[in-house]
């Protein structure tokens, strides 16, 4: 595999990170996981924007301007022949001292690896809710793709070893904020329903996108709603995954339902299009996904 490594294109096992990079030793960092969909990124524009509000957030240089970023993308998926999988761009503060003190100015870390995947295939899933973690709603990490993914990491083990695909994290007053790598939809009384932001559910691209095609409401969530609701899904930047039992108690009759099987139709076509990023273009200006939100679909 070929990996993009701080300005240039490397063989994976010729690429070197200082062993005192911040990311590896302190999770000092973010990434952004993209889809490749006819051997090109999906929804750049987003994903870009998004790491630009949490570099923001960290006060983390992005060393490479949106185009060049760009570019960078597009050498991996030609440089691994993707047509179809996903790129994960890693961006850290870079090598450092002992200590969590910054440094002032700091050397950023840039790494991007791909790799091909089947994304056609979103079987079904079941989940639990999770009793080992909590997503914490107040931390500003909640809004932003941080390289610490240990909430979800111990949620995805206590899944596995209660039998289930995936988890379900609550928020610190109890209330549904997301899975461990996805956004929450629940459908009551046929309209979609998705935990807000402010209870710590992760600003997703593809959540975006769902909202808007749906029309989907944003509003508090608690365990009990999901006895109402008649389906459910799970979204993240690879695709849509139906959700049809949490904690050994079906969702709706336990089968994948039509808003979830339209959700997946009209966004597949949206992102396979191939003037996708220009559909959104001007929306997803840097801290304005709101904004997408209020887009109408382009044919």
């Amino acid at each position: 595999m070929t990996v993009y490594l701080n300005s240039r294109l490397v063989a994976d096992d010729e690429a070197r990170i200082d062993p005192t990079d911040r990311g590896l030793t302190l999770g000092d960092g973010l990434f952004e996981t993209i889809a490749v969909r006819g051997r090109r990124a999906a929804r750049t524009d987003a994903h870009l924007a998004r790491l630009g509000d949490g570099a923001e957030v960290i006060r983390l240089a992005i060393p490479l301007a949106g185009d060049e970023l760009k570019a960078a993308l597009q050498d991996v998926i030609e440089a691994n022949a993707i047509d179809e999988g996903v790129l994960r761009l890693t961006l850290t503060r870079g090598p450092a001292p002992r200590g969590l003190w910054s440094p002032v100015p700091a050397q950023p870390t840039l790494l991007i690896t791909g790799a091909c995947q089947d994304l056609t295939s979103q079987e079904p899933v079941t989940a639990v809710i999770a009793t080992t973690t909590r997503r914490n709603e107040h931390s500003p990490l909640s809004g932003i793709k941080s390289t610490s993914c240990l909430d979800g990491i111990l949620a995805a083990r206590e899944a596995a070893k209660r039998g289930a695909n995936d988890a379900l994290l609550l928020n610190g007053a109890g209330n549904l904020a997301e899975a461990t790598a996805a956004n929450l939809f629940v459908v009551i009384d046929g309209g979609a329903v998705t935990p807000p932001v402010d209870d710590g559910a992760m600003p997703g691209v593809m959540r975006a996108d769902v909202i808007r095609v749906l029309s989907a409401a944003e509003r508090t969530l608690g365990p009990a709603d999901l006895s109402s609701a008649s389906e459910a899904f799970l979204t993240n930047s690879l695709g849509i995954r139906p959700l049809t039992a949490v904690d050994g108690e079906p969702i709706g009759d336990g089968n994948p339902g039509p808003v979830t099987a339209e959700a997946r139709k009209i966004v597949l076509e949206i992102w396979s299009d191939k003037k996708q990023n220009a559909v959104f273009r001007g929306v997803v200006e840097k801290g304005d996904a709101a904004a997408l939100l209020q887009r109408d679909v382009v044919a």
